[in-house]
């Protein structure tokens, strides 16, 4: 970075990010990043100052109604809670102010002029509901959406009180600048990165071919929401046209109605453990294609899968980090086993496009979907936002 000095962050979320399993890692991630290569960063306290015995409360609710009414409340607690946190960031004489994930946080806080206010988030409640993975996932208190257009207007006005917004993928930021009549100049997109500590070596999985073994991976701690059952019935569609597929699991356990003898699942990996990280790397290196036609914002797991190489087949849905012919291909929405069969049954008929596939594949783990990349791109959009 141009400056000498490095900048003072104030990093502000719902949720620690000293805990890395929150927020899938993310959270954690983008912490460490700026740390790394953008300043010293301070993390602000997630109290609600005067109502926090509200949040108390909330907390102590059963986790389904806890998570879904904790972040609304917030917004209607907002100018008690944003007072003290207000006054708990002009202690430390901060350059920036960097909001992550829970836009509810940012809300009618006021800050000094000189402090740059600056968000980061894969989806906000209101484009998450309107968009087609919303729809998917149905509501869980249908009273809710009495308060869809109070919520709107609130998540418009914090946004519009920033000065940069950070989205990680295109479609996040044009339906975000749709929705809420954002300023282009200051919503852009900086991809995430994988969440992995360290870059892997690339997978060194067999040869591809019509007459050797292929192993499909799955990645996600929800089986039917990652899009397993299109998944398995994939594999089945392969076996019966010959083809020698095996499907590894990682991340939670399929009905038994979707196990068989060509089917291996580890429930969890812990890769903070080396033997359960060893056994990760085994599964990912092992890999061929990642088949996910999952339902969501991003998607850690295809950071993940360009980091070994494993290019990735998934539904264009929401704002998966995968390119068309790059890292993998992402079919339309509503496409089932028989559409992913046929993608993969072209991808293995030319064992020389396949490992071209592969080589792009990594590459864009290495110059895109790492956080690396992202600290450094932010760094200097910071910098540049604080020199205008």
């Amino acid at each position: 970075m141009p400056r000498s000095d490095r900048l003072k962050i104030a990093y502000l979320c719902d949720q620690s990010p000293l805990i890395p399993s929150l927020y899938s890692g993310g959270n954690a991630r983008i912490f460490k990043a700026l740390q790394t290569h953008v300043g010293e960063v301070t993390i602000v306290s997630p109290s609600w100052h005067l109502a926090e015995p509200a949040r108390r409360l909330v907390t102590a609710l059963p986790e389904a109604l806890h998570l879904r009414t904790r972040w609304r409340l917030h917004y209607a607690l907002a100018p008690v809670i944003a007072r003290g946190v207000a006054r708990e960031i002009a202690k430390g004489d901060f350059d920036v102010l960097f909001g992550a994930y829970s836009l509810q946080s940012m809300s009618r806080l006021r800050t000094k002029d000189h402090v740059l206010r600056v968000f980061t988030s894969d989806a906000t409640q209101t484009t998450y509901r309107q968009s087609e993975i919303g729809d998917a996932f149905g509501s869980y208190w249908s009273a809710s959406r009495m308060l869809d257009g109070w919520i709107a207007r609130r998540e418009a006005e914090a946004l519009r009180g920033l000065d940069l917004m950070l989205w990680p993928s295109e479609w996040l930021r044009d339906l975000c600048n749709r929705t809420y009549g954002l300023d282009p100049a200051r919503s852009e997109v900086i991809p995430w990165g994988a969440g992995i500590d360290t870059w892997p070596s690339p997978g060194d999985a067999d040869p591809v071919g019509p007459d050797a073994p292929l192993n499909l991976l799955v990645v996600g701690r929800d089986w039917f929401a990652k899009g397993g059952p299109v998944a398995f019935d994939t594999m089945q569609l392969l076996r019966d046209s010959g083809i020698d597929a095996r499907l590894t699991v990682i991340g939670c356990t399929p009905p038994d109605f979707h196990l068989n003898d060509h089917v291996t699942v580890y429930p969890s990996l812990d890769k903070t453990r080396p033997d359960e990280l060893a056994l990760f790397e085994r599964a990912f290196g092992a890999a061929h294609v990642m088949v996910m036609p999952s339902h969501e914002s991003y998607g850690f797991a295809f950071c993940e899968a360009s980091a070994y190489g494993v290019p990735s087949l998934c539904l264009r849905v929401g704002g998966v980090p995968v390119r068309d012919s790059v890292n993998g291909y992402a079919l339309p929405r509503g496409s089932g086993p028989a559409e992913f069969a046929d993608r993969i049954r072209t991808l293995i008929a030319d064992p020389k496009a396949y490992a071209a596939l592969r080589a792009s594949t990594r590459k864009e783990f290495e110059t895109r979907l790492n956080w690396d990349s992202w600290g450094k791109a932010v760094a200097q959009r910071i910098e540049a936002a604080l020199s205008s």
